[in-house]
């Protein structure tokens, strides 16, 4: 915590970067707590692992059609009065969860918290207000090492909540959010200086999910990312039934293996972002990340062997965490000042929706009975990707910056 911490004070730009990247490693603290409990708790109230899929997806479908209004707003009254309400939902909708009594109560909590949840879109236009094009990469990779602390501390927090219940991580998670919202409160000051025509009031985005794809050079993007991001969520999914059941580990090793992800995304986001900016372009550092992230996918079910496992995860971190850094970047630079918050909006909601896609299809494919089928997933997400790698290559000359 001490290094992140004088990194970002050598390297932020000012004040309010510096308060931004806390905010942002809170909530990420907050976000992350619940991911190795997600699946156990749902299998807790009698969820099949296709009902547990839908878990996920209920919280990302809210965000998806939620995430563009919220980002829409933000660019018509200021980013601080959006971060507020998107922090303030996540630590009721937590706070319902953790007590919830039945799968519908949790149901309803996931769709509160989604609905609610446009923080990091909000939190990226921040980081747009506040930086130059020169810093931009730099500045969002900081922001991903934030979430990559929030991922190491996330999961230790967690292991220690799930020894009262894994409702309790719920709980603590509600708690961290809330220490969140109060530092936004009465610490960070607005960062938009020109807000967008308000326009029609009524207009709040939602027509923007489909006119957004057709945004020069930001329209490529948006594709790829939701692209990335439903073979990325087929893998989180199916990760921990695979990890539970096929490599037959405990719940505590699941959480620690989430820990281990977190410390190696945080050296490659202080640390390999500012080295390899320097030494290649965005775009060719994009498509690395998404040649390594395939290959990755591939191997890590090719042999049952948890050394073999973890070796290929920390293979897979290092250039995974380099994937949205990247493409937020390029997003962020192909796009006009007074936009800022739309387009993360945007780029936050494709994420959100690709969120609901790959649980389900990983969902549909395994099958309890079978543990065999826990690594298809994988196989498919790791075809997937270099698909979407062949796209990015051949659409490279649309989105990249000089």
């Amino acid at each position: 915590m001490i290094r992140f911490v004088c990194f970002v004070a050598a390297h932020c730009m000012n004040r309010t970067f510096w308060i931004t990247a806390l905010i942002s490693f809170i909530n990420a603290l907050s976000f992350t707590i619940l991911i190795p409990v997600l699946y156990l708790y749902g299998r807790q109230f009698g969820l099949t692992d296709f009902q547990t899929s839908l878990l996920f997806s209920t919280y990302a479908v809210a965000q998806f059609f939620a995430t563009p209004i919220i980002g829409k707003l933000s660019d018509r009254f200021g980013r601080k009065p959006l971060l507020i309400i998107s922090l303030a939902g996540t630590v009721v909708a937590n706070l319902i969860a953790g007590t919830a009594a039945t799968a519908g109560v949790l149901f309803f909590a996931r769709f509160l918290d989604g609905i609610t949840g446009g923080n990091a879109s909000v939190a990226q236009a921040i980081i747009s207000d506040v930086t130059t094009p020169a810093n931009r990469a730099k500045g969002f990779g900081i922001i991903g090492a934030a979430f990559g602390l929030g991922f190491v501390l996330g999961p230790a927090l967690s292991l220690l909540a799930q020894q009262i219940s894994l409702g309790a991580s719920f709980l603590v998670s509600g708690a961290i959010a809330l220490i969140a919202l109060v530092t936004t409160i009465v610490f960070l000051p607005e960062t938009l200086k020109v807000k967008a025509d308000r326009g029609n009031l009524f207009d709040l985005g939602l027509g923007n999910l489909i006119k957004g794809l057709t945004i020069p050079k930001t329209g490529i993007l948006l594709i790829i990312n939701f692209l990335t991001g439903t073979t990325f969520a087929m893998f989180t999914y199916a990760f921990q039934p695979y990890f539970l059941h096929v490599l037959n580990q405990s719940n505590q090793s699941l959480t620690k293996m989430f820990f281990l992800f977190g410390i190696v995304g945080v050296i490659m986001q202080t640390k390999g972002v500012s080295i390899l900016t320097r030494k290649l372009n965005l775009g060719t550092i994009l498509l690395l990340a998404l040649f390594v992230r395939s290959l990755s996918f591939i191997l890590m079910p090719i042999w049952v062997n948890i050394v073999y496992f973890v070796l290929v995860s920390i293979f897979f971190s290092l250039f995974n965490s380099l994937v949205q850094p990247m493409i937020s970047t390029l997003i962020s630079l192909n796009s006009r000042p007074e936009e800022q918050g739309t387009v993360m909006g945007l780029n936050s909601s494709y994420l959100s929706v690709s969120n609901a896609f790959g649980p389900v299809i990983a969902g549909l494919i395994v099958n309890q009975s079978h543990p065999e089928t826990y690594a298809y997933p994988f196989y498919l997400a790791g075809v997937l990707t270099f698909l979407v790698l062949a796209l990015a290559i051949k659409t490279r000359k649309q989105y990249q910056v000089n």
